[in-house]
């Protein structure tokens, strides 16, 4: 079975981190991209990270230089580091394989003092 299980969300105060996972079943994570996507209250689903097969990354200008995208192999896992928080980061937040229609389910990440 295909499927896409992310963790680590929760509620943090702006200027703190918190590191997401995205366990992959069913499939080698390093044969296909994987991305995470963001949709926060009233706004389109935007794309955050991008991990390709090759390893290139590529990031949305407004998380470059607070957000790390990666992926272990060996554990078929993908992680998002997010550090330096804001209050805009706030969003439910996807793993995705690109190129297919399987979406983690969704994990809350709330940034508030």
């Amino acid at each position: 079975q295909v499927q896409l299980v992310e963790s680590g969300g929760g509620l943090v105060q702006p200027g703190g981190s918190l590191r997401l996972s995205c366990v992959v079943s069913g499939f080698v994570i390093g044969a296909y991209s994987i991305a995470w996507h963001r949709q926060g209250p009233g706004k389109e689903r935007e794309l955050v990270a991008l991990v390709t097969p090759a390893g290139r990354i590529i990031y949305a200008d407004s998380v470059k230089g607070r957000f790390t995208a990666s992926r272990d192999n060996a554990k078929n896992t993908m992680y998002l580091q997010m550090n330096s928080l804001k209050p805009e980061d706030t969003a439910a937040y996807y793993c995705h394989a690109s190129g297919t229609d399987v979406w983690g389910q969704g994990i809350q990440v709330t940034v508030s003092s």
